[in-house]
Formats: structure tokens, sequence, C-alpha cells
């Protein structure tokens, strides 16, 4: 369930959309985008404060925190309520489709009357969107792909919003009485960047108090179903949770079917059909000789396609009962089957079966393997805590060393300028002497422009401990074009790291049209790092590009880019895209030392 802070920032955020699409005052809403910001990352609870505490988070003023203590109180807005009357409900769903957004979708409605989502998709089959100002020849193509991201990621949850209910109720039935383990389990286990429903695992002799207490959570809306082993329940905010309760000796043989993806749990029970076994999420078992005839006949058929999987579901129906061999932990059910076992984010069938055969699995990169973190903001641009709120923040979490990286000049609404950027680094050198085994370093985050050209000369990029360097701006251009970019960014003596390469925003902004092979060749070849963006909302790289870039010998850079100190705690998600990426230490530059990263960051020695 999404954190009370991030509710109320999505609806000051839709109040700001409003204004600007019912033509109110622009800076209005921009103080009202501010605000949603400050109240999405502030660490403390909104719950606890009242007006005058509201009014200590930055950018929240007396009216935007009159109007947060009103939905606190009351949980409705009368003031966003009144703006929304104004707009019919299609529209506003316009707004949130990628390649939209709230002018366009005004000007939609305005000029061809367009009120939904439909008729916009049918508008533009209907080529009527020629002529209205702001669309262009390919406007109508990206907005069809637009639809599609927002249908697609339509009924699935963000990975942070689904990891913080799934860790709530792993606490709360984990304290009822006769529960002996509580774990989730499905994709949200395997830490995919979206997640369908939740899938929770507990042990008990009785199964009664846990499937009661589910149902009876203050955030649960409905029960959809509930018995003996299985109860599924849905959230206020429209999230389906499964529980089951498995007997205590069968928890590892659970965790491994209700873990695995389809693909990944075929090829085991494929395994088990061949050694004359049968796998369940009730263990390992032996089955009699009818079974095993029935084993043998489906392993004529072809196991790596539909027919090689239905023969093994079918073996596995063969018997319902017989000799147990192993279920009670993950580590023996591999064993049985001849393997070591699997990381729950490599079990995706993408090999990993293969590679545990032939002793080839990586050691995967662990969140305390990371060493500093080389992608954050502060206030000084578009960042909502001072350089001292975030250092101490970074200080607390145990780094060697920490990058600060606020934007730069061509970024315009930043407003950065040469003299506020030295002076930060005065500022980050007398801080510096409070945090004596923190080394801190002196970047920025560079805008890669159209022709791949970035912010300030060379004699001023030089002054940089580190560089990212990001698109934030031209999406639209063509794949060679962008590719081209791209490639002279990494070529740029001064880059280190190029920062969100595909600029995707989950379900709301599809990637570039890039050529990546082009550019993690051009990567590896000249010694520059590929982020992988650990914000929730980014994870870009996705885990399938992080994969071929590993190919081509490219090294990774993982952050939060952080813009509040609560974001400091976003590379948990991106070790988790990494590890399906199968990264390792050596992969990853801020997982080594600074002796060995900081002859990493003398690209510029190198290339001149």
């Amino acid at each position: 369930m999404p954190r009370l802070n991030d509710q109320v920032g999505e609806l000051l955020q839709e109040y700001a959309d409003l204004i600007n699409i019912t033509g109110g005052d622009a800076f209005r809403a921009r103080a009202y985008e501010k605000a949603a910001r400050a109240v999405g990352g502030h660490p403390e609870d909104l719950a606890d404060l009242d007006v005058k505490g509201l009014q200590q988070i930055p950018g929240v003023g007396k009216s935007t925190a009159e109007k947060i203590a009103e939905y606190l109180a009351t949980g409705r807005i009368p003031a966003l309520e009144s703006l929304r009357a104004k707009i019919p409900s299609g529209v506003r769903e316009m707004m949130a489709v990628p390649s939209v957004g709230p002018k366009r979708a005004l000007a939609l409605y305005r000029d061809l009357g367009i009120a939904s989502v439909e008729e916009l998709a049918e508008a533009i089959r209907a080529d009527r969107l020629a002529g209205v100002a702001g669309f262009g020849e390919r406007s109508g193509e990206k907005i069809l792909h637009g639809i599609e991201l927002m249908r697609q990621s339509g009924g699935r949850t963000l990975l942070d919003t689904a990891t913080e209910l799934a860790e709530q109720l792993v606490e709360a039935l984990s304290a009822v009485p006769g529960c002996t383990r509580c774990a989730y389990a499905g994709s949200l286990r395997r830490m995919r960047e979206t997640v369908g429903d939740i899938d929770v695992l507990a042990t008990a002799a009785d199964s009664a108090p846990l499937m009661a207490a589910l149902t009876e959570l203050p955030y649960v809306a409905e029960v959809i179903g509930s018995g003996p082993t299985k109860t599924s329940v849905l959230t206020t905010q429209g999230i389906q949770v499964d529980l089951r309760v498995v007997p205590e000796e069968d928890w590892g043989a659970a965790l491994v079917y209700f873990t695995g993806s389809k693909a990944h749990n075929i090829k085991l029970r494929t395994m088990a059909v061949r050694a004359g076994l049968k796998l369940s999420e009730y263990g390992l078992f032996e089955v009699d000789g009818d079974a095993r005839k029935g084993a043998k006949g489906a392993q004529g058929a072809k196991t790596e396609g539909t027919k090689g999987a239905q023969g093994a579901k079918g073996a596995q129906g063969a018997r319902t009962e017989g000799t147990k061999v192993v279920s009670a932990t993950e580590d023996e059910v591999y064993a049985a089957l001849g393997l070591p076992w699997i990381p729950p984010t490599l079990r995706e069938d993408r090999g990993e079966i293969e590679a545990a055969l032939n002793g080839e699995l990586p050691d995967l990169i662990e969140e305390s393997d990371l060493r500093g973190d080389l992608h954050t903001h502060t206030d000084l641009t578009d960042g909502l805590a001072t350089l001292t709120e975030m250092i101490d923040t970074a200080a607390a979490r145990g780094y060697s060393y920490y990058a600060v990286t606020d934007h730069a000049p061509d970024l315009v609404m930043q407003r950065m300028t040469n003299e506020k950027m030295l002076a930060q680094r005065e500022e980050l050198r007398r801080l510096a002497d409070r945090h004596k085994k923190l080394r801190l370093l002196h970047g920025t985050e560079l805008n890669i422009g159209p022709d791949g050209g970035v912010d300030w000369p060379p004699e001023f990029l030089a002054g940089f401990d580190v560089c990212v360097a990001s698109v934030h701006s031209h999406f639209n251009l063509d794949r060679a074009a962008q590719t081209r970019r791209l490639i002279r960014a990494c070529e740029n003596p001064y880059v280190h790291i190029i920062g969100h390469l595909t600029t995707r925003r989950i379900g709301r902004r599809g990637p570039i049209d890039v050529d990546l092979d082009a550019v993690f060749e051009a990567a590896a070849r000249t010694g520059t790092a590929i982020e992988i963006n650990s914000s929730p909302q980014r994870l870009d790289l996705r885990d399938e590009d992080v994969l071929r870039a590993k190919r081509h010998g490219v090294r990774f850079s993982i952050d939060s880019d952080a813009h509040a100190t609560g974001h400091l705690a976003y590379p948990r998600f991106g070790i988790g895209t990494a590890q399906r990426g199968w990264l390792t230490t050596e992969d990853v530059i801020n997982a080594w030392t600074w002796q060995k990263l900081k002859r990493f960051l003398h690209k510029d020695a190198l290339q001149k």
C-alpha cells in the first residue's frame, strides 16, 4: 500500500495539473508541484503532523498545509474536487497517457471534443490530429504507444509500493500466535519492476488464525475468497494479496513453487519427471511404477515447448501421494534435483538452471556490497533536502564515498550557474571535516544535448570528481540521432556515467528509440559506466538490457538519483535489477574500493 506521503503527493500533483489545464496561475501550479515532491520525499509520516508541522516541510506553505490537514481529517480536498468537476473524467484520464499530459489533453478536448482515452485512440487512427497545435507527424504514433504502455501497467504495482505492502503484511502475520514462518514470494521476491499481485506464504499448525488476521487488517477492502489453505483479499489500493498457509515441514517446497516464474518451474518439474519424481508445492515425491511410465512417456515429447510442459504437468498429476523425498528447505529441494540453491532474482528461465548444473552461477551483488552513491541531488536544484542533510543521511548508511551531482545549466529551469556550483564545492569541502570516514565527491548531472554535447567547457568539467550525463530533452529524435548523441557523450573524456539511459518512466513514458548495442559497445570501449537508476519509477536500465550490456563488457553504477533523504534507500531496488541482470561486484563501479574507483574516474587522463 502506498505511503500516506505518496498518496498526498499524488493528489497535490493532480491539483497542480488541473490548475494548468483550467488556465490557472502557472506560478501557483509550480508551487503545488514543488509541494508534491516535498511531501512525497518527506521521511516522516504526515499523519503525525498538524498544520504548523506540515509548514515545516520545505516547499509547503500555509494554504497547502491546510489542504493536507483537511485530507488527513476527512479524506477529501474540496478544492481538488472542485477542479475535477470542471474537467470530464475521461480528459483527466488522458492527462495520464505518456506523451499527452495536461496541456495536450485540454487542447484535444477543446479543439476536437475528444473526452476519453478510447476516443483519442480512434481519432489517431482516423488521422484527426493533423492541424491541432502542438501535434506533429509522429505524435499520434507516440500517443498510441503511450496508451499501450498505460494499459500494460494497468493493474500492476510499482516495486516500492508492493514491497512496502508486503513487508507490512509479513510483519502483521508473523505476530499472529501459531505462525512459525512468513515471507512474501512470487514476482515480488524475484524483484520484477512491477507486480500484478502479492503472494504471501506462512506456516502454522492451524491456519484459521492467520486467515482471520489477514481479512481483519485495516487496509483490506474486500475478501475475494477464503479457505483453510488460501485466502485472497483486495486492499484499499486495489492490490490483490494471496495468503497460503502450509505445514512447517513443507515450507521449502512451497517457497520454491510460489517464487519461480512459470518457465523456471516447468524446467524444475521436467527435471523431477526425468528422475522419476514429482515436484509440487507440497514437496518432492517418489512416484510408483505406473506414474514413472507416464513420466517417461512425457519425456518423449519436446520438453522445451508447450507439449513438454503439458507432459510434465500430466506426470505431476499421475499420483497425488507417494514417498516424500524432501520439502523442508529450498536448499534441500534444489539439491535433490542435482542443483545448488538458485537466487530468487534469477528464477526466470534465462539460463540459470543450465548455469547451476555447470557450476557457473554468478556470485550476485548485494545491497551491502555498495560502497557509495554516485548520483544524488540537493535543494540547490530540484532536490528537497540541503547538502548537509543529504550527506548526513549518506554517512548514516555507512558509505565510504558519496557524490553530490546537482543539475547543470542547460536544464534552464534549475537556474544553475558557475558561481552556484563553485560555492557548493567550497561548502562540500567544509563539510568534509565533519565526515572523516566518508569521502565526499563533487559532481554534476550534465545534460546530453541533441548533438551529444554537454554543459560547460572542458576546463570547467575538469574540476569535478565525477560527471553523470543524462538525456533530459529531445526525446523524439529518430533512432540514428539518439544513438549518435549517446555515443558522443560516452566519448566525452569528462563523462564517467550515463544516467537513466533510455529515459523511461514506468507506465508514464516509454524509452527513447536508440540502438542500445551500439551505445553499449561505445561505453565498453571508452570506459564509461552505464547507470542502473534505482528510482522505482525508472529502474533504467531494464534487467534485460543489463544482461545485454554485460555481454559487451560494460561497467555499471547503481545509483539512487535521490532528490530527498528518503530516496537514498532506493538502491535496494536497483540491486534487484542488477541481480536479475546477473551482475557481480566486479561489474559495479560503486561496489569497488575508493582506490579502484579513483582509477576508473581518471577516464579523462586515459583518453587525452
